[in-house]
């Protein structure tokens, strides 16, 4: 009987699947944005939070976020989402150092050396928005270049101020959302 019950709670849905993002707790937000499909902690330590921010739930979970406390993402980054997020895939990542992006040369490294792979291929960052009060993520933006037959995305991220070098690996199988792929 126990082996049933693991069972079945290994089948059942997430939640980001059954309930709307308005009944989700803060605890499911939080889960959702650092530990799912489409969140983690870039490696090595000190690790950061990344997640992929063009994703719907990602993208749902924001904005939930945002009606909750008042405090709404960059009209500019909304903007760009809403015009230009379906050619692009949008990696946020929690930013404490921002006077490291500040130097330009740090900054040009940053786009650069930060690569999104998938399999042999590498792409450049094609755009970024800083962090601001309002929105503590350093967004970079990728070509949307993945399908669902691809095994994985690997980001190989230079963050001045924060490491520098981090990489996290995203599983394409894992990232479905209500029976499409999500990114």
């Amino acid at each position: 009987m126990h082996l049933i019950c693991i069972l079945l709670a290994w089948l059942a849905a997430p939640f980001w699947e059954t309930t709307a993002p308005k009944d989700w707790t803060d605890e499911q937000i939080q889960l959702l944005l650092n530990d799912s499909p489409w969140a983690q902690a870039a490696d090595p330590k000190p690790t950061v939070q990344i997640y992929l921010a063009t994703a719907t739930p990602v993208r749902e979970a924001e904005a939930e976020l945002a009606r909750r406390n008042d405090k709404p993402i960059g009209d500019d980054y909304v903007d760009f989402v809403r015009d230009e997020g379906s050619r692009n895939v949008v990696l946020a990542i929690a930013y404490t150092n921002w006077t490291a992006l500040e130097d330009a040369g740090e900054s040009r490294r940053m786009q650069d050396e930060s690569v999104m792979k998938i399999g042999r291929k590498k792409y450049q960052i094609t755009g970024h928005f800083p962090p601001t009060k309002s929105d503590k993520f350093l967004r970079l933006v990728y070509p949307r270049v993945v399908t669902d037959t691809d095994k994985s995305i690997v980001f190989e991220l230079y963050l001045p101020g924060n490491g520098p070098y981090h990489e996290a690996e995203f599983r394409v199988r894992d990232m479905v959302y209500k029976g499409k792929l999500e990114m």
